[in-house]
């Protein structure tokens, strides 16, 4: 019997992680691939990404209602809660054979949840990571612990998973795949950018990709230094800025709004409400430089040696290459690091760099360990990893 392996997709930032997986998966003779999309993908504030997946030709198995309309920290809460609900019924219908799981949304909390309950192995993305300024890092350890099989990006993330007491053949050293797009996809031209973004590429751009900080009581408080430095660079008329949508995260809805407002007053920069994956990558790689909080800015950045300021509390921690200068979240200390970063030495030092989050060739190892792991009680039951200097009980 074919294996059923049960994926869930939340957002347009998880699903270009997960394409080429979910391509792979669909394409295996000896899979039964479920796809259940929930959260952002069907809101249209957040663009109705849920399209994009129908675009793609995948058929979607579950869509699952599950995000509140609202702004607030409860309103996160709560949509766990919706979550798991529905989500009880849809995979205790289904019962497949694996669920994956990728990254660290706090949505993930749900199907974790209720395949522990169902006693569905879980199979998870992206774990043994870093990011101490948001819930997501907890969330990420949360999964890595309710997970039986782990893929990691990094090395140091897979010792990381290792010496949280998970049993090192369960933990996979995978590569990041959102970066098998530079492998696998056929990437936009520039002039093919400009045309799909309504961009004029021969102006210098900044990307920007800024999300609420999770663990900060006012999540937007680092904002306010960002969009100070960002109204003295539009000043100069030097350079566009393009926006991206912030994550459904208590306060987007606040830096949306201060967002358009900056606009207004800068009717030559964007915000993108939605990028498809190809599209983001072409337009990634065009651009002169990167801003923002964003993982995206530290994992992808570096396969195009593009210049990144990286801001603020939110991604403290993380792996990065060389490409990357932080930026404590004060307009000054922004402004300098632009300015380094837009500098010819900067820029001249990224020659030869390399990704540390992979190769491209991600999806094919997740395929497959999922398509040949053994089943069963022998993968749901755990052994607990010795204590150094204890004796194995």
């Amino acid at each position: 019997m074919n294996r059923r392996i049960a994926v869930v997709t939340t957002s347009r930032a998880d699903y270009s992680h997960l394409y080429w997986p979910l391509k792979l998966l669909s394409e295996h003779p000896g899979v039964d691939l479920r796809l259940i999309a929930m959260a952002s993908h069907l809101s249209p504030e957040f663009g109705s990404t849920i399209r994009e997946i129908e675009n793609d030709g995948f058929p979607i198995a579950a869509r699952i209602e599950s995000l509140l309309s609202s702004d607030t920290d409860v309103g996160m809460a709560k949509s766990i809660g919706v979550a798991v609900l529905s989500l009880a019924d849809t995979l205790g219908e289904m019962r497949p054979d694996l669920l994956l799981l990728i990254a660290d949304r706090y949505e993930m909390l749900a199907p974790a949840s209720v395949a522990l309950s169902l006693r569905i192995p879980i199979a998870h993305i992206e774990g043994g990571e870093i990011s101490e300024g948001a819930i997501d890092d907890a969330v990420r350890n949360a999964l890595t612990k309710m997970s039986h099989i782990h893929f990691t990006s990094t090395e140091a993330a897979r010792e990381r998973v290792i010496a949280m007491g998970e049993e090192p053949w369960r933990v996979h050293r995978a590569g990041a795949p959102s970066l098998d797009h530079l492998r696998r996809s056929q990437l936009l031209s520039r002039e093919e950018v400009e045309s799909a973004c309504k961009l004029d590429l021969r102006i210098p751009a900044m990307l920007v990709a800024y999300h609420p900080v999770t663990l900060e009581h006012d999540t937007t408080a680092e904002a306010t230094a960002l969009l100070d430095a960002l109204e003295q660079i539009a000043a100069q008329k030097s350079m566009q800025i393009l926006f991206c949508h912030p994550n459904a995260d208590a306060g987007s809805r606040a830096l949306i709004s201060r967002t358009q407002a900056f606009l207004t007053r800068h009717a030559s920069d964007r915000l993108f409400v939605n990028l498809d994956a190809v599209t983001y990558w072409s337009l990634l790689r065009c651009v002169e430089l990167m801003v923002g909080n964003s993982s995206s800015s530290i994992m992808e950045t570096a396969s195009f040696a593009v210049p990144t300021v990286n801001v603020g509390l939110r991604q403290k921690g993380r792996e990065r290459a060389r490409n990357v200068l932080d930026a404590e979240p004060d307009a000054a200390a922004i402004l300098a690091r632009v300015t380094e970063a837009r500098s010819p030495a900067f820029r001249a030092s990224l020659e030869g760099m390399t990704n540390p989050y992979g190769d491209g060739h991600a999806a094919e190892r997740i395929v497959e360990v999922l398509t040949s792991v053994p089943l069963g009680q022998q993968l749901l039951i755990k052994r607990a990893m010795p204590i150094p200097g204890r004796d194995a009980t």
